[in-house]
């Protein structure tokens, strides 16, 4: 069961490109001390018409009640979805979208919510959406980073993610497919179909930019430094990876057909450096 905590009541006329509305979706479990702090982040970026929407899976450590405080606080501006059944980050993920779409938001932005993706690069992920139908926060671009308290066993484990399971057997283009910070257009959420969405756990990022790049939507990659968390621990355990892992065989048979269904040619993708040369090459 999802419920969600509004401060004011959605308009459906919101939904016009001139309203330009900025959704940034964070979904949370176990985030108290991270929440107001990246919430706060969020809020005081130059951009008028963002909104937050947190997406709760019933945290046992009262990030759901820090949530609607937030909302009170900032009417309009934060909304809250506290689910209690069928949890889990693509799920979350999914009923944010659900929900930003619902709101009217032209553009969508999915982060963590413990300062691992740094607030400060969502501006940028925004003026790349201009020239893209996807653009992925990359680690592995030529730019980026990890930060380097990163052991060797998480960094074999990130990049066997993306190059072996990702790049070699889905074929993908895109170099770092596990990203969790991305920039979504609202026709592109729209055409993927958020209904053909099938996984629920980190292989979810996997999936989707593999659905986009079957459906040949325009990706970008910019450099971004993937920060260690600053508060708490990391959910994503050794388990969890090898999970994801191979679920991913999995996602090549479920969208077999999705290419005859789209525009049949692989996607393009193209870094940040090639942008900032003026590259338009969209193949």
């Amino acid at each position: 069961m999802t419920i969600v905590t509004e401060t004011s009541p959605i308009d459906p006329s919101r939904d016009r490109a001139t309203d330009a509305l900025v959704c940034v979706v964070l979904p949370t479990y176990n985030e108290v001390d991270n929440l107001p702090a990246v919430a706060a982040a969020l809020l005081a970026l130059p951009i008028s018409n963002l909104q937050v929407i947190v997406v709760d899976d019933s945290s046992p450590d009262g990030t759901g009640a820090a949530a609607d405080r937030l909302a009170g606080r900032h009417p309009g501006r934060v909304h809250v979805l506290h689910r209690s059944d069928a949890r889990g980050l693509g799920r979350a993920y999914v009923a944010g979208f659900q929900h930003a779409l619902q709101l009217g938001a032209q553009t969508i932005v999915q982060m963590d919510a413990d300062f691992s993706h740094n607030p400060a690069d969502v501006p940028r992920l925004l003026e790349a959406s201009q020239n893209a139908d996807l653009v992925i926060g990359s680690r592995y671009v030529e730019g980026g980073g990890l930060d380097s308290d990163w052991n060797w066993w998480r960094r074999f484990l990130s990049w066997w993610a993306n190059t072996v399971w990702a790049q070699l057997f889905l074929g993908t283009q895109v170099r770092d497919a596990t990203a969790g910070f991305r920039c979504w257009r609202r026709a592109t959420l729209q055409g993927i179909g958020l209904e053909r969405v099938g996984s629920n756990g980190y292989v979810f990022q996997v999936e989707m930019s593999y659905m986009a790049e079957r459906l040949n939507y325009r990706i970008v990659e910019i450099p971004i430094f993937f920060e260690e968390r600053r508060v708490g621990r990391s959910k994503m355990t050794a388990a969890v990876k090898f999970e994801a892992t191979w679920r991913t065989m999995a996602l090549r048979w479920r969208h077999r057909h999705l290419a005859q269904e789209g525009r049949m040619r692989p996607a393009s993708v193209v870094s940040d450096s090639l942008l900032a040369q003026g590259g338009d090459s969209f193949s």
